[in-house]
C-alpha cells in the first residue's frame, strides 16, 4: 500500500472495456523510498485533486476490483482510500 498525493485526471477516448465508467487518476507517491514516484491509478471512490490517498498495486490492485466490482481487468494500480488524517502512535 502506498500513500500518494492525487495530481490529476487522465482523459483515456479508449480503455479496457471492463474499466467503462472508471476514471483514471495520476498520483505521485509521497511517502518512503518510492517518493516522487508517478502511477496511473483506477480511482474506485471518486478521490479529488490534492487529496492525500492509499493506493493497492499489484495483484492486490487486480483482486480488490475483481472482488469489489466484479472487474477481471488488468489493473496493477487502484485508489482504495482517502487520508483524511495521520495519526502517529
Amino acid at each position: 500500500m502506498l500513500i500518494c498525493k492525487l495530481i490529476d485526471s487522465i482523459w483515456a477516448t479508449r480503455k479496457y472495456e471492463e474499466l467503462d465508467g472508471m476514471k483514471l487518476m495520476r498520483v505521485e507517491v509521497i511517502d518512503g523510498p518510492e517518493s516522487g514516484r508517478r502511477l496511473v491509478c483506477v480511482d474506485t471512490i471518486s478521490a479529488g485533486t490534492g487529496d492525500r490517498v492509499l493506493v493497492a498495486t499489484g495483484s492486490a490492485a487486480y483482486h480488490f476490483m475483481r472482488e469489489t466490482f466484479g472487474k477481471n481487468a488488468p489493473v496493477d494500480a487502484a485508489i482504495v482510500g482517502i487520508i483524511d488524517e495521520d495519526v502517529s502512535l
